[in-house]
């Protein structure tokens, strides 16, 4: 299995080992108001097998990550950033299709859901752009200021196109 994948102008898109962690944990704590301890990613890296964990690297480091948890045909969007230096360059939107398109050419994959925050309408516009649907809502999810979590599906991946 190609575990590499360049997409773009030196951006590599693979699978997150342990020398990133250092780098991924970075990205969370400052892109999250409420990061995931430390000892996640660890698990979710040696442990979790539904974990799927991959790492977008440009100019040798790590500039996005993304967790999911991939359960029959089903995967969760457990956690996606992009570091602030990285952002705009729609790094986070590629990926995000590399590991649908990943999962849904190797394992199945049929469809993908995930929350975010309410007022993330950085987040709500990518996902939306790939044809993620608001399907629901959870109250008060975030604990940080009380912020709702919007539930959103993406049902086709048909017409995704993996590098």
């Amino acid at each position: 299995m190609n575990l590499e994948s360049p997409v773009n102008s030196g951006l590599i898109i693979r699978r997150m080992i342990h020398a990133d962690l250092e780098q991924v944990i970075a990205i969370d704590q400052v892109s999250f108001t409420l990061p995931w301890p430390q000892r996640s990613f660890r698990y979710e890296l040696d442990e979790n097998f539904v974990s799927r964990c991959w790492v977008a690297e440009a100019d040798g480091r790590v500039a996005a990550m993304l967790v999911g948890w991939m359960m029959v045909d089903e995967m969760h969007i457990a956690t996606i950033a992009t570091h602030p230096e990285y952002r705009g360059r729609g790094i986070g939107k590629k990926i995000l299709v590399h590991a649908l398109c990943t999962a849904r050419d190797k394992e199945g994959l049929v469809r993908a859901f995930l929350e975010v925050r309410e007022h993330n309408d950085i987040a709500l516009s990518m996902y939306r752009s790939l044809g993620f649907v608001e399907d629901g809502r959870r109250k008060e999810y975030y604990k940080d200021n009380n912020e709702d979590a919007i539930l959103m599906t993406l049902n086709d991946l048909g017409h995704l196109q993996g590098d």
